[in-house]
């Protein structure tokens, strides 16, 4: 069992909020996109009225990125969204990022440095020796309590994550909540359940593969985008060199193995495209897949009209749809179509529930809107779905006895 805010005695109280804002960075260091800040406003919102004392624990891309930098402009916009001050510090961990806690009234708020400006914090640990970090070791002193609401990073087993609840009472954000309560009950859903699982995450869609197929979860999977090339390949269609190529760089040609495996064990239940649609000097051009392979450096960008029609007749019964990865190039307005209408379709079914990453910045680009539940997390969400244990949740129900035992000692 998780404690939530709703078990947290919040007046006077300084928490550590761990969310995940890590968002796309505009040429002048500006945030290009806020979505990922929105999503946690209303648990923010919810500790500042209820007085508590709010230190933002939080991470900006990956060392050597483009988007790697500091979180002063993410600072000046939770500002905006909270509509109340929200200081600033150069630091995680250091005295000066503790002094900035310590100094914090009722209904304060202070965004620290990214955790990842240290090694230790891309890294990852079992709960015990993650609270022996820097970060941990030195911050967890100033706390009273730690809440996670990054759902999106919970697949990760980073000190941040899970150092903090290993000695500081933990609890489950809004966020965090919501995704544990609709991710965790897929089972419960209305049948029949499809799974489109789409986009470029190969390795991690042929894990929800099987596990949904093994345990029974899925009636049927739609395949699209880099994934449908893998099965489409593995079902021994030619899908050209270009196309090939690409698999191979990405390091996923082992994997037309294992969706062969699958196709041998619940091909009755995975649906491939029957077109696809490539790139010519003239536009878009749709192939049957009887008609493959294409001419020569042109790749397969999105699934055709023939297989939307086919996918849309399947969702037409569907009582749950869960969808994952984008069905081809949708940057492209050219091969947007394919992610237009099956996901445009998905809104139709009685529960439709959608991964993140990717999936969700699709949708906000095309304007698709309509869905049950639209999770915060692409390899997060992915990985629950496996019904696989998250390292983040694993470490709040762990501090359950040790909040326990804080509050017996008082």
């Amino acid at each position: 069992m998780i404690d939530t805010l709703d078990d947290l005695d919040v007046e006077g109280t300084t928490v550590g909020v761990r969310v995940d804002i890590n968002s796309p960075i505009a040429d002048d260091g500006s945030l290009a996109d806020d979505a990922r800040l929105r999503a946690h406003v209303d648990t923010l919102s919810e500790l500042l009225e209820r007085s508590g004392r709010v230190a933002v624990l939080a991470h900006q891309g990956r060392p050597g990125g483009d988007d790697f930098g500091c979180l002063s402009p993410h600072a000046d916009r939770l500002s905006d969204l909270l509509g109340r001050p929200v200081d600033y510090v150069d630091a995680t961990f250091s005295q000066a990022a503790r002094e900035a806690v310590q100094s914090l009234e009722d209904g304060d708020c202070v965004v620290l440095e990214n955790t990842r400006f240290y090694s230790e914090e891309y890294m990852e640990f079992d709960p015990d020796r993650a609270a022996r970090t820097q970060l941990v070791a030195n911050l967890a002193p100033v706390l009273d309590a730690y809440v996670n609401d990054a759902f999106a990073a919970a697949h990760r087993s980073q000190p941040s994550l899970v150092g903090f609840p290993t000695v500081v009472p933990g609890y489950a954000g809004r966020v965090m909540e919501s995704e544990l309560d609709v991710l965790g009950s897929i089972e419960e859903t209305p049948e029949p359940r499809i799974y489109v699982l789409g986009g470029a995450k190969v390795p991690d869609s042929i894990d929800v593969a099987w596990s949904v197929l093994e345990k029974d979860l899925a009636d049927h999977i739609l395949t699209a985008g880099v994934v449908a090339n893998v099965f489409l390949i593995a079902d021994g269609v030619d899908l050209g060199d270009a196309s090939s190529d690409f698999i191979y760089e990405q390091g996923y040609w082992d994997e037309i193995d294992r969706a062969s495996d699958l196709l041998d064990a619940y091909g009755d239940r995975i649906a491939l495209p029957r077109d696809v649609a490539v790139d010519r000097d003239d536009g878009r051009h749709e192939l049957g897949v009887n008609a493959l392979p294409p001419q020569e450096g042109e790749a397969a960008m999105d699934i055709g009209s023939s297989t939307l029609a086919y996918y849309e007749r399947l969702l037409e019964d569907a009582g749950t749809v869960i969808l994952n990865g984008p069905a081809g190039v949708f940057e492209d307005d050219r091969f947007e179509l394919g992610t237009r209408r099956l996901y445009g379709a998905a809104t139709d079914v009685p529960t439709s529930i959608v991964g993140g990453g990717d999936t969700a910045s699709a949708l906000r680009r095309l304007g698709v809107e309509g869905f049950s539940h639209v999770s915060t997390g692409g390899g997060a969400a992915l990985q629950m779905l496996t019904a696989d244990q998250l390292p983040a949740v694993s470490a709040l129900e762990r501090t359950v006895d040790t909040a326990s035992d804080r509050n017996d000692g008082h």
